[in-house]
């Protein structure tokens, strides 16, 4: 009888090892996957960063695009307007989404500002114009190469909350789908703008 119980007790210690160390193996995996998601989310909000530093940049350098162009035109205050109120509505965008509608939106306006220029010889001559177009220029690359870099990062993080076991880990740590910046259907179309004629 004694060894019997005491086969018994050797059973229950074997299989309270083994429920330790499946505990100990979930809680590590847990934890990584945890450190794993945090790192992406970080991921994610410093890309985002480097999109708002993108088109900040963008944003400040259009007063001087709009009084450069005003220094040359006399009717041209509608598109003028416009791209100022597109720059406005940039700066005070918060989400994503706002962004992005706000982006698409003065991308546009300024693309029709700057066909305006076609008309007006000595503007397109004018070095501080072609000054400014060349930083606008490099400038766009930056903000696509910015919102290529978030977009990337946010499939990423996005993937990681999603599957097993980070979708059980990231629904008790809070975290949610992040949003990707797309551009609008209307904004798909660049204009072409050629001021070497």
């Amino acid at each position: 009888m004694n060894i019997l119980n005491k086969m018994k007790q050797g059973a229950v210690s074997i299989a309270l090892i083994v429920v330790i160390a499946v505990l100990a193996i979930l809680a590590i995996a847990g934890i990584g996957s945890y450190n794993s998601i945090v790192s992406a989310d970080q991921d994610v909000k410093t890309k985002l960063g480097n999109i708002d530093s993108a088109l900040q940049r963008r944003a400040d350098l259009i007063p001087n695009l709009v009084n450069t162009v005003k220094g040359y035109t006399e009717h041209e205050n509608e598109a003028i307007e416009k791209v100022t109120q597109a720059r406005q509505n940039l700066l005070s965008a918060s989400t994503i989404e706002e962004k992005a509608e706000a982006n698409s939106e003065l991308s546009s306006s300024l693309g029709r500002l700057l066909a305006i220029a076609e008309a007006y010889p000595d503007l397109k001559a004018s070095q501080n114009f072609i000054q400014l177009q060349d930083e606008l220029a490099g400038t766009e690359n930056r903000i696509s190469t910015a919102r290529d870099d978030y977009n990337a990062a946010v499939k990423t993080y996005n993937t990681k909350i999603k599957q097993f076991p980070g979708n059980i880990v990231a629904g008790f740590g809070g975290f949610t789908e992040a949003g990707y910046f797309e551009a609008d259907e209307d904004a798909k179309d660049v204009p072409v703008v050629d001021f070497s004629k």
